[in-house]
């Protein structure tokens, strides 16, 4: 069942967005209006604003300088875990898996979420919130924005009973092909942190995914919060007499995720697994 929707909520979410798509359109270093005149733009009050905005600083998406403003951060450092053309399969998370919709809604994509998903900014978009949890306790928040032209009828029981990814195949014959994730860290906001039952700012863990069907049509994008005193995320290496994939060998300066740089210079490629794992709770 659908809970009432959280004004509040949605107004971060509206605020994050345009945080965001102002960040993706500077460079680094660049300044991002003040908070008045971004509560002015967005008919949103002070503190709703600041609070969007301090997930960003949190981040490390913008910094603020003192007497100066705020400004766009330096780009962070990206490593994939494996090699794009050594795509693998993701093993299931332990625990059983359970979901909650927090709101169901049809909304314009706007000007981010429109690019990711290769739609029009005007294009109509199913927005689903929803609660994840694992043996009855939440461990997660999932925002999941799917273009409504593939998914009529769609409801919000549908995204509380089986997988989501079955339905797609069963109910509208989309094949879900291939996807890209990326995890990094970042804290809870007020309301995640009420909703997982951790403090404020906790540690957690950001998810963001494109999903693609076997034509190459994007039909999903999710972002998630995940707890960090609960949830880790494992990889299986394979560190031995591998076969170097083709091209030059790695140079001091780069490096495998949590492999010292040298240590693997000969090698670009390390097969890797990942799986997700539930910690017990304390």
């Amino acid at each position: 069942m659908v809970s009432e929707p959280s004004r509040s909520a949605v107004k971060r979410e509206r605020v994050r967005d345009y945080l965001m798509e102002l960040v993706e359109s500077c460079a680094p270093g660049d300044p991002i209006p003040s908070e008045r005149t971004l509560c002015e733009q967005l008919g949103v009050s002070r503190p709703t604003l600041r609070s969007a905005v301090d997930e960003l600083v949190t981040t490390g998406l913008l910094v603020r300088e003192h007497g100066r403003g705020m400004f766009v951060a330096r780009a962070k450092i990206t490593q994939e875990l494996a090699p794009a053309r050594d795509a693998y399969r993701l093993p299931q998370a332990s625990g059983t898996w359970a979901s909650r919709v927090l709101e169901f809604t049809t909304v314009q994509a706007g000007a981010r979420v429109g690019r990711r998903l290769h739609i029009s900014p005007a294009a109509e978009i199913t927005y689903i919130a929803r609660l994840r949890l694992v043996d009855d306790e939440p461990m997660a928040i999932e925002y999941l924005h799917v273009p409504a032209a593939i998914v009529p009828g769609l409801s919000p029981q549908d995204m509380e009973s089986g997988d989501f990814y079955d339905f797609l195949r069963e109910r509208h014959g989309v094949r879900v092909h291939e996807a890209v994730q990326s995890i990094e860290p970042t804290v809870t906001n007020e309301e995640e942190a009420r909703l997982i039952g951790v403090p404020v700012l906790s540690p957690a863990l950001l998810f963001e995914r494109l999903t693609k069907d076997d034509t190459g049509r994007p039909v999903e994008y999710v972002h998630s919060v995940y707890r960090g005193d609960r949830y880790r995320i494992v990889s299986r290496l394979a560190l031995g007499d591998t076969p170097a994939a083709p091209g030059p060998p790695l140079s001091a300066s780069q490096h495998h995720p949590g492999i010292p740089p040298g240590d693997l210079a000969a090698r670009r490629g390390v097969p890797a697994t990942t799986t997700g794992d539930v910690q017990p709770g304390t």
